[in-house]
């Protein structure tokens, strides 16, 4: 057991190329010289106190995402788990694989992160882990611009007055043994969530507070094929 608790990163990589146009995984597209997956992975592998990174692929692809990451791994540890039909089943394979290191202690939080955002940076992974440490789970978050200008008088906006519209992003990171065992009891329940954050606030304790973590536009997912161009812009200028 380490002499201090680390966090545990999983990358999810379960999902397709339909959207973006591709006869294949969409993670296992070229990106500016690397397999989008692997920017994901270098960054998760440089965050400090981080081990170990879980990649979770889709079913009959293990050997492809095993090649894509082989030349930004090096001596490090990567758990390569196949994932399930849903975003939940997938992060439940995670975990699974974590399950024994959360109960022993040696890994305190887990942080999730899509495989197809590959320009979060390694400060992000390190802030919602921080964040995630000391309150129990955090977000990253962008305010969202208006789309339509609203009349006061008009019906109230959802959550009440200064409410503000964010976009939900990743990596998502959550104190580990109760991420455990809101996923345990989000089962039992029949529960299945859009993303990490949502199964955590059903059913974490109420102590665990989830905290926004402020992030930009860069941190983008590559989602249809002008995603890619725009993701491979971006590394290029920086």
């Amino acid at each position: 057991m380490p002499s201090s608790p680390t966090a545990a990163v999983v990358v999810l990589a379960a999902g397709s190329g339909s959207r973006v146009g591709a006869e294949v995984n969409k993670v296992l597209l070229p990106l500016q010289g690397l397999p989008l997956l692997a920017w994901s992975v270098r960054t998760a592998l440089d965050v400090p106190d981080v081990d170990p990174v879980v990649v979770v692929c889709r079913p009959g692809e293990r050997a492809d995402v095993g090649a894509a990451l082989l030349s930004v791994i090096g001596e490090r540890e990567v758990l390569l788990v196949e994932g399930g039909a849903t975003r939940q089943a997938s992060e439940q394979a995670a975990l699974n694989v974590l399950a024994s290191r959360v109960a022993d202690g040696s890994v305190d939080v887990v942080a999730i992160h899509d495989g197809a955002r590959p320009l979060a940076s390694a400060a992000l992974f390190a802030t919602t882990i921080a964040t995630a440490r000391t309150y129990g789970g955090a977000v990253p978050t962008l305010d969202l611009p208006a789309l339509l200008p609203r009349d006061p008088a008009a019906t109230p906006a959802p959550g009440g007055p200064g409410t503000r519209l964010v976009g939900v992003q990743t990596p998502q990171a959550f104190r580990a043994a109760p991420l455990l065992a809101a996923y345990a009891d989000a089962a039992a329940a029949g529960f299945d969530g859009t993303d990490t954050a949502a199964a955590f606030a059903a059913f974490a304790p109420a102590e665990h507070e989830v905290r926004a973590v402020p992030t930009g536009p860069a941190n983008l997912k590559v989602t249809f094929a002008e995603d890619l161009r725009v993701a491979g812009r971006l590394l290029a200028q920086a």
